[in-house]
């Protein structure tokens, strides 16, 4: 399978993120391609990460067929000879979009970032720890890094096109959608941490955080869009080496963070773009973490 920095595929592309190409198929209907960039800090790297973006759409996958019962969501499907059957214009592509590519049905999408935590840490931790609060609200005095915390705590956050996502109140979040609808993004974003989080711990992988996206479809209902439960949009630890009070390893680009954490201390990075060219090592470790989220997350190989 050949990494994949841009796409250009026959359909009107609509959107580019740092990680996904966005083209629409029809009125109802959109194709998300993932590709294999990454970025870390803000910043994307020059290099690509071999199956990145196979994992990350086939991780989502798996997850909207689990949730199938629990909430809608906007998946039509991941494979590639039904994408190309129901758009036969990309039937000359299917070697680019083959495991990468998800169909999707189109949405007015919320601008919140529906983010719940299991366990304090990352920033949560660093609010907590300078001030006792997590986005400006009170938690428990005495909580130690990476505790788990019962129940999971909704945070809410806006969508920022660059930069970070801000932390906002759930209050302020009611503001922005509404009463009804912050209800009904909270409610839903616990019930797929609870599903995700009982059959994630099964197979040896604790989703300390994660952050879901919605938007309501064409009959007006809300459904879950974009990726779930991935590395890039989730913490995953593993169980057997939990251990509260400290922080944990994660199965996503940590190696990549760490070369970067040496080069900015070195004083060979300035933090900002463009970023230092990555070592072939650091490259094949990171993929190598994305192929094992994957494993320790479905129970199989990734096969494409």
């Amino acid at each position: 399978m050949t990494t994949m920095l841009s796409s250009d595929l026959p359909l009107t592309k609509i959107g580019r993120g740092k990680v996904r190409d966005i083209y629409a198929v029809d009125d109802d209907r959109l194709l998300l391609l993932t590709t294999d960039r990454i970025s870390a800090f803000d910043v994307v790297m020059a290099e690509t990460i071999p199956m990145k973006g196979a994992v990350l759409t086939q991780i989502s996958a798996y997850w909207f067929r689990k949730l199938e019962g629990i909430v809608p969501h906007h998946m039509i499907s991941a494979d590639a000879d039904e994408i190309v059957a129901a758009v036969p214009a990309l039937k000359p592509h299917r070697a680019e979009i083959l495991g990468r590519a998800m169909l999707c049905r189109r949405t007015t999408v919320f601008p919140i970032e529906c983010v719940i935590r299991g366990y304090l840490s990352g920033s949560a931790w660093k609010e907590y720890a300078t001030s006792g609060t997590l986005a400006g609200e009170k938690l428990k005095a005495g909580l130690v890094e990476s505790e788990k915390l019962e129940p999971a705590i909704f945070s809410p956050a806006t969508k920022a096109e660059t930069g970070h996502d801000e932390n906002i109140t759930i209050a302020k979040m009611r503001e922005v959608v509404g009463d009804e609808v912050a209800y009904t993004l909270e409610s839903m974003t616990r019930a797929i941490y609870t599903l995700g989080e009982e059959l994630a711990r099964e197979q040896g992988i604790i989703i300390a955080d994660t952050k879901f996206e919605f938007g309501r479809d064409k009959n007006g209902r809300i459904i879950l869009i974009d990726e779930v439960m991935t590395p890039d949009s989730s913490r995953f630890w593993a169980v057997d080496a939990y251990k509260p009070g400290q922080p944990q390893a994660s199965f996503d680009k940590q190696p990549l963070r760490d070369y970067l954490d040496t080069e900015r201390r070195a004083g060979r990075w300035n933090g900002d773009a463009p970023p230092p060219p990555l070592p072939a090592s650091v490259v094949d470790a990171t993929s190598k973490r994305y192929l094992e989220a994957y494993r320790r997350v479905t129970g199989q190989e990734l096969k494409i």
